[in-house]
């Protein structure tokens, strides 16, 4: 028998039994599509993070303080601490002491009471200096953001985010409206288009006010000249780690400070949180593909089961081949590709309800699943190659029966 006629004679025998066929190839199915899915949904995730903290400025680095202690001794975690001031962010944005950081903002931030039309709501508020809005990657949708002379003058404006502006009034169209801030009274200037969520806040609700208003009206504390965090954009993705080492030269310098070790602050960036979601996603998606896997495993031991149920039946077709002058290679070949195009129906079968499911669950669960065209090609590869090899031993068993004892077998 040449090739062709192998083919056809093989799958005429994979359909001469479809029920069974069908049952023998779920388990390679089922493995299938949750390996498609898995590897999906992993550079899904992957994805949104990536898109999520990139859409802040993947050229951001965020200085944080350090560490507070409190009358009996006791340390709190960094960005606890009084450590950063108005005074470090204004050295940070000299070019001479930091040639490759394009802008920087600092901030002071706190969660105050919010109130307009006699309806109530708390919210981080923000204070920071005009760059902000560039350094943070926002952009407005009404109105204007805080000038330098706002801040210069402690102006009593603020800029709502959009979230912020619905649950006070309803609607966004906001600008020139009054609203309560801790019992004073601010204009509302702007309102900041949507950015959805980070990992630890909701980038939509806040209020931004000059800095100087926040740290001498609303949340000056003991310390007005302190900051929350200084945010330092660095003037393009490759001047990211020179602007990294300017930023921890002069910090270092301006607090005193030889050893790096020591630092009463923490410099991260946005390039190392992509990293760590990535490295993180990655893991989770090798384990859970390593754990789909197992479903090939059972399914070819399905197959495996199924070709030797086949090889019993067909015994004495076997010993009739033989007679006529088979070869027990033919014989091998003969059952390896039914057991092939198994675990090749599987495949295509998995393939499909593993892409089905990709495009029609992100609106359920709400979270990307990218289809990897590569996840596929392997996936569909490995379901042949399983079929191949759970194939072997029943082949060879049918090649080395005796056409004798197949002919006279019931």
């Amino acid at each position: 028998m040449n090739w062709a006629e192998t083919l056809s004679t093989s799958w005429a025998a994979v359909r001469a039994h479809a029920l069974r066929s069908l049952l023998t190839v779920l388990g390679i199915l089922i493995g299938i599509a949750a390996v498609i899915m898995t590897v999906g949904l992993g550079l899904g995730t992957q994805k949104d993070v990536s898109e999520q903290i990139s859409s802040l400025g993947s050229n951001l680095l965020i200085v944080s303080p350090g560490s507070s202690t409190d009358s009996s001794g006791m340390r709190g975690g960094f960005g606890t601490g009084s450590t950063l001031t108005a005074a470090d962010a204004e050295a940070l944005d000299s070019a001479v002491n930091a040639p490759d950081v394009a802008s920087v903002a600092a901030e002071k931030t706190s969660s105050l009471a919010l109130e307009a039309n006699d309806t109530n709501w708390t919210t981080t508020v923000t204070g920071t200096t005009p760059s902000w809005l560039d350094v943070r990657s926002r952009e407005l949708v009404a109105g204007e953001f805080i000038t330098a002379d706002d801040e210069a003058t402690q102006a009593a404006v603020t800029v709502l985010g959009s979230e912020t502006a619905t649950e006070l009034f309803g609607t966004t169209n906001v600008v020139g409206q009054s609203v309560s801030i801790d019992g004073r009274s601010f204009e509302i200037v702007g309102v900041l288009a949507s950015a959805g969520s980070d990992s630890s806040s909701n980038l939509d609700d806040l209020a931004v006010v000059p800095l100087s208003t926040a740290a001498n009206q609303l949340i000056g504390g003991t310390d007005s000249s302190s900051v929350s965090t200084i945010y330092v954009k660095a003037a393009s993705d490759a001047q990211l780690a020179a602007a990294y080492q300017e930023v921890q030269t002069v910090l270092l310098n301006l607090h005193s400070i030889s050893d790096v070790d020591s630092a009463d602050f923490t410099i991260s960036s946005q390039n190392a949180l992509v990293d760590t979601a990535t490295s993180i996603y990655q893991t989770l998606t090798v384990l859970l593909t390593g754990i789909a896997a197992l479903s090939l495993l059972v399914g070819g031991i399905g197959v495996m089961n199924i070709m030797l149920v086949s090889v019993t039946e067909r015994t004495r077709e076997i010993g009739l081949r033989k007679a006529l002058g088979a070869p027990p290679w033919a014989i091998r070949r003969q059952f390896l590709v039914e057991a092939a195009i198994l675990g090749l129906t599987g495949g295509v079968l998995g393939a499909v309800l593993g892409i089905g499911a990709a495009l029609a669950l992100p609106g359920v669960i709400g979270s990307s699943i990218v289809v990897s065209p590569a996840a596929v090609g392997v996936s569909i590869g490995v379901a042949v190659a399983i079929g191949l090899v759970f194939g072997v031993y029943p082949a060879t068993r049918a090649a080395r029966l005796a056409p004798i004892d197949a002919l006279r077998s019931e």
